[in-house]
């Protein structure tokens, strides 16, 4: 873990689920949580515990299913009620007893939103500052405090803005975060005032900036300029209305222009790969021209760019896309080379290295996959099973001859779905039925109908999570559609993707995977 003298924290499983249209299972929440660690942050704000009931399973969940390597957990919450002690409010001990080490509590720093949204006098917003500060610092945990709409109060009221501040630290916070709670901030502006309220308060600042002006990242540059050593980002820079301040662009900058060692050695690497997961577990698709991790981000066409690439790479980009985990294109591709292939397949179980024509066969098949619609970022278990075959290890339980589902409308109104699947295990030809709420439900029991005589871990097994995804450039009932099956066994999670001419057909693929790769966790000997 990096020393204390700079954070880079992150808040997309609270602040950056408020983005339209994202809706984050708690499973997902701990899948993402687990690769903001491998990228290395030192902090991941998880949610409100006690203001919903999947923050609150989460943080518990957390306890037990996540071991992170680099980051501290983090809590979010505000300051007690007015008129009430923080040790009888009850929003406030969900904070106490969420488990993590570091909650962040909100605060007003304007006073218009004193008087006006909170309904209280100034006094007393200043004193749920410093009782709430100093009772869950009393509890032993370290206390962070966003200064809500900061920005706008310090322009109106700059003196009542300084004594929250003043009061927060006189209380015991560790940080106290300058929020552009609106987004309409410029980096001028930004330096300005975060050096003078560093000048006059001597407090540790952090920034939170939206991007309603498209400036998020760049305002959060200007204030590590001005002293910040604490900054709050997204991945992929999601968020309520237009978004935050992009972590990708944010800790790349700061590593790569200024020189700052903000992550652990090693994780900078894994920035487009955990931002494209991200991206699929959320379930929006990657933004093609992001920076750094966009997979146009380093992409050339043919003609006087590509001439000068051959001379120089440098010509033509503003660093090696391999420090941000990316590739460099002259052809349109979605998979890194034979390095990133070998990296991965040794951190999967499947040792490649130093045998290029297997390490060729997969980045040829990969391209080929992707070309056609798959995305193996968030879907590691079809991955494996992938580079086992081509290594000459393929997984086989079963062999599928054929399947069909079937949906029917009744008459009483019910929607009932069929599905045969015929299948040859252990020599035997196996012809099974199942009926479910729809044609993939009904397949999934179909086959595990066929299956689970011989298997009996089957039961052990179920589906998680189910994403379809209509992909880019088509349209119509009869696009090419990619759907991502997420499956436990109650000891672990895993991922499989699959892309078909219409959503049973990929549904189908995808399921064949997760309950052949469940088999394998399991240690089912084949044949």
């Amino acid at each position: 873990m990096l020393d204390d003298s700079f954070h880079v924290f992150d808040t997309t499983l609270r602040d950056g689920a408020q983005r339209e249209g994202v809706n984050l299972t708690v499973a997902d929440k701990l899948a993402i949580a687990k690769l903001l660690d491998e990228f290395g942050v030192g902090f991941i704000e998880g949610g409100w515990p006690g203001a919903n009931p999947k923050d609150t399973e989460f943080f518990q969940r957390a306890r037990t299913e996540l071991s992170l390597k680099h980051a501290q957990l983090t809590a979010f919450g505000a300051t007690r009620r007015a008129g009430v002690r923080a040790a009888d409010d009850p929003q406030v001990a969900a904070l106490r007893d969420s488990g993590a080490p570091v909650v962040t509590l909100v605060a007003k720093s304007d006073d218009r939103h004193v008087e006006l949204a909170l309904r209280t006098t100034l006094d007393e917003n200043l004193a749920m500052v410093a009782d709430t500060v100093s009772y869950l610092r009393e509890q032993g945990q370290r206390v962070f405090l966003d200064c809500e709409h900061f920005f706008d109060g310090y322009r109106h009221n700059p003196e009542y803005a300084l004594s929250v501040v003043r009061t927060a630290v006189e209380a015991g916070v560790s940080v106290v975060v300058l929020c552009d709670t609106n987004g309409g901030m410029l980096p001028a502006d930004v330096t300005r005032i975060v050096t003078e309220v560093r000048e006059a308060t001597g407090a540790r600042l952090g920034i939170h900036a939206q991007d309603d002006s498209g400036c998020a990242v760049a305002n959060t540059l200007a204030a590590v300029d001005a002293g910040a050593t604490h900054v709050q980002c997204t991945a992929n820079g999601y968020g309520e209305r237009v978004g935050n301040a992009n972590l990708f662009s944010v800790a790349a900058a700061l590593v790569l222009k200024h020189g700052r060692e903000v992550l652990p050695e090693g994780c900078l690497r894994e920035m487009t790969r955990v931002s494209q997961a991200v991206a699929e577990i959320v379930n929006i698709a990657p933004a093609t021209h992001q920076p750094y991790v966009g997979v146009s981000a380093f992409a050339h066409k043919a003609g006087l760019h590509a001439s000068a690439i051959k001379v120089d790479p440098d010509l033509y980009q503003h660093l090696d896309p391999e420090l941000v985990g990316n590739d460099m294109r002259m052809l349109v591709s979605d998979m890194a080379g034979r390095a990133s292939v070998e990296l991965k397949s040794r951190e999967l179980g499947v040792e490649l290295a130093g045998d290029r024509e297997t390490l060729g066969r997969v980045v040829d098949r990969v391209k080929a996959l992707e070309l056609a619609g798959y995305s193996f970022e968030a879907a590691d278990a079809s991955l494996e099973l992938l580079l086992r075959e081509e290594a000459g290890q393929p997984v086989r339980y079963f062999e599928v001859e054929s399947w069909r589902a079937i949906s029917e409308r009744r008459p009483d109104g019910a929607n009932v779905s069929e599905a045969t699947v015929k299948l040859h295990v252990k020599g035997e030809r196996v012809i099974a039925t199942g009926e479910g709420n729809g044609p993939v439900n009904a397949l999934d029991r179909a086959l595990r109908s066929a299956l689970e005589g011989v298997y009996s871990a089957l039961a052990t097994m179920e589906l998680s999570d189910y994403k379809v995804r209509i992909l880019e450039g088509t349209s119509g009932t009869d696009a090419v559609t990619r759907v991502l099956i997420g499956s436990t066994d109650g000891r672990g999670e895993w991922t499989t993707v699959g892309v078909g001419e219409n959503v049973i057909d990929a549904s189908w693929i995808a399921l064949e995977q997760a309950i052949t790769y469940g088999l394998m966790r399991q240690g089912y000997p084949q044949g």
